[in-house]
């Protein structure tokens, strides 16, 4: 009898296809609405499916492995994987595995660099001016910004994603400050400099930007206390994890100019955003896109199809996180 998967949105054929060639059954729910627990609860209840292609706004937890006992393996098309209580999953002799594509590394690193260089240049509010109509001729008071060149970057995280943005960083000009539970040999060894905790980094950053995942340990880390010690003129960028940035006391220290803008592609409460975060000219916000390049998702796409590969034919997927 052919294995069954459920996936639980559309992904890249790519991955798709690859299952497909191996004679798998797989059902994809057309619907790109994402799907509540009771909607996924209802799909898998159809029938007996011997593993689930999830996606990190799915909540896999005890729930969910009730409801579908023949589950085996939840493989998630992301690099995070806090979606899923994988204690729990364990427990049940369930695997769950995710997709660490190296070439999210690549896009979303250079969507940080965006971020940073549209804040520093004011690009949104520039655009937004004009198609508003207001552009009525060169003005040497229009829009001054900030030149990246000289500037300091402050790193909150350097594994693959930072580590990549500090490389870029350096290319730039920028000096690259970082810190981390543990530190960084190649990092350092391309010019970044090593500070223990956030507190000593934040007050000589001219660009903050978030890389650690999202744990007990990392709710809230950029909160009332930590903006305060930003510059006034400092940027925020956030490509990691909504929950790490205290949204209320974001809002609380661009209102009150405690720094100068921010950038976020991800929400503490998300898909929702802060009503006073989208009142506000001087952050831009885009919605959770960071790693949408075609490679890095076709990528995604495949690494999680081996992992499901893998598991059906015997083997532990490379990318298992609960083994």
């Amino acid at each position: 009898m052919s294995k069954s998967v459920f996936v639980t949105r559309p992904i890249p054929e790519a991955g798709l296809a690859m299952l497909r060639a191996r004679g798998y059954e797989v059902e994809v729910n057309p619907n790109k609405i994402i799907p509540t627990q009771a909607d996924i609860i209802g799909f898998l209840q159809k029938k007996p499916y011997d593993a689930v292609l999830t996606l990190l706004t799915d909540p896999i937890n005890v729930a969910v492995y009730d409801a579908a006992p023949t589950v085996k393996l939840y493989a998630n098309y992301a690099t995070g994987y806090d979606n899923i209580d994988i204690v729990e999953a364990k427990k049940r002799g369930i695997t769950v595995a995710n997709a660490p594509a190296p070439q999210t590394s690549e896009s979303v690193a250079e969507h940080t660099l965006a971020l940073a260089l549209a804040l520093a240049a004011r690009i949104v509010e520039a655009d937004e001016s004009v198609r508003r109509g207001e552009y009525k001729g060169w003005d040497p008071m229009n829009f001054i910004g900030m030149d990246i060149l000289g500037t300091t970057l402050g790193l909150i995280g350097a594994g693959r994603i930072g580590a990549r943005v500090a490389h870029y960083a350096t290319g730039l000009g920028m000096k690259v400050l970082y810190t981390d539970i543990k530190r960084n040999e190649d990092v350092e060894k391309e010019g970044a400099i090593f500070c223990a905790t956030p507190e000593e980094l934040l007050p000589q950053a001219d660009i903050v930007s978030i890389h650690v995942p999202l744990l007990p340990s990392t709710q809230h880390l950029m909160n009332d206390a930590r903006f305060k010690l930003m510059k006034p003129s400092a940027f925020l960028v956030n490509t990691a994890r909504g929950p790490i940035v205290d949204e209320a006391a974001l809002e609380k220290a661009l209102r009150e100019k405690t720094i100068a803008g921010a950038a976020l592609d991800v929400f503490e409460f998300e898909p929702k955003v802060a009503p006073g975060l989208l009142a506000m000219p001087n952050i831009i916000l885009t919605p959770h896109i960071a790693s949408a390049s075609i490679e890095t998702r076709n990528e995604m796409a495949t690494i999680t199809a081996q992992n499901i590969i893998d598991f059906f034919e015997g083997r532990q997927p490379k990318f298992a996180v609960n083994a």
